[in-house]
């Protein structure tokens, strides 16, 4: 894939030049995604560029994706130690934002990075990134991931992905693998050569997969299966919905981030064509859904829940009070949606 424009990457090697202390920023409650193209540029920065980095994140990683952090890259996380994380914008003289499409997505971070005056890059795969915001922007939704996008846009600058550093590389191919769900979903052309490429330079895939996917901890596993065989409605038109209460949660001890890829297991039904996963937080449900082509999870969280995302896989919110008078109205309001929606 070659989707740089040659003006665009003689910008980025000009900013990257010029910057000494860079802040690498992505959105809140981060994903595989965020942390691996994170992490990579951190890396990548560091030991091909001599740059001083701190990689800036709203929320601290859940416990499942922290084997993602590299010992040599600095983390900040906002939600922790805010202080640390703001003086670093105000002493960096670059910022590059991430698998996310405006600076609102980071929450508490938004702010100071808005009022911040070095030089701002976007490098993301969401729709309609805020362009005006930035100095530069590499931006395409027709890319399986940031991680993907970044992998591209290092590979134009270095050479090929044998010059990238290992650190950099592992963490490229285990941001893309977290986000296509291990191929199952945004994969292209390109995402395909990007795996290919990066294991000839020496990245270990089975390593990688046995993190993200076979290392989870027995209470995830059970939960797994209690939603799928007590909570799970399949809905008429090709809907099917679960919802993931406090009480649940706390009854098999669920931690942030265990619940990862249940929202896709209804799809394996041959009738279910859209799955949602409703999560429940203070005043609020997390909303995860999952389309086959031809349905858009995007429209749906952009018209009904309060979100966005891919054409098929997207997210959002239910509020308490605004949407629904009490948690228990979460599975009704759901599926009046889409009654109409699956139509």
């Amino acid at each position: 894939m070659d989707k740089f424009q040659a003006d665009d990457i003689r910008r980025w090697q000009e900013l990257v030049a010029a910057a000494s202390r860079v802040a690498l920023v992505s959105h809140t409650h981060p994903d595989g995604d965020a942390l691996g193209c994170s992490t990579a540029l951190a890396v990548w920065l560091q030991e091909t560029a001599g740059k001083e980095v701190a990689c800036l994140l709203p929320d601290t990683p859940s416990e499942t994706l922290r084997f993602m952090l590299e010992p040599a890259v600095r983390y900040l996380c906002h939600d922790t130690d805010p202080q640390a994380a703001e003086d670093w914008i105000r002493g960096a003289d670059l910022i590059v934002l991430q698998d996310c499409n405006a600076f609102s997505r980071t929450e508490g971070l938004a702010s100071p990075l808005e009022a911040s005056s070095a030089p701002k890059v976007l490098i993301d795969h969401h729709l309609n990134p805020d362009r005006a915001s930035f100095r530069l922007v590499f931006s395409t939704p027709e890319i399986s991931s940031a991680s993907e996008l970044l992998y591209w846009l290092l590979v134009r600058v270095s050479g090929s992905a044998q010059n990238l550093p290992g650190a950099c590389a592992k963490a490229l191919l285990t941001g893309m693998t977290t986000d296509t769900n291990n191929f199952a979903n945004s994969v292209f052309p390109s995402t395909f050569q990007m795996a290919s490429e990066l294991v000839a330079a020496g990245v270990d895939r089975d390593a990688v997969v046995q993190q993200i996917f076979n290392n989870y901890r027995e209470n995830r596993v059970r939960a797994m299966g209690y939603m799928q065989s007590e909570n799970l409605r399949l809905l008429p038109g090709g809907g099917a919905c679960m919802v993931l209460t406090k009480e649940i949660q706390e009854r098999f001890g669920i931690r942030e981030g265990e619940t990862e890829g249940l929202v896709n297991v209804p799809l394996t039904i041959g009738q279910v064509r859209l799955s949602i996963l409703l999560k429940e937080e203070d005043g609020l449900f997390r909303v995860s859904i999952r389309s086959k082509r031809g349905t858009s999870a995007q429209e749906l969280a952009r018209s009904f829940f309060h979100g966005g995302g891919h054409e098929n896989a997207a997210g959002g919110k239910v509020l308490i009070g605004p949407d629904i008078p009490s948690p228990e109205a979460a599975p009704a309001y759901v599926e009046s949606i889409l009654k109409d929606y699956l139509q």
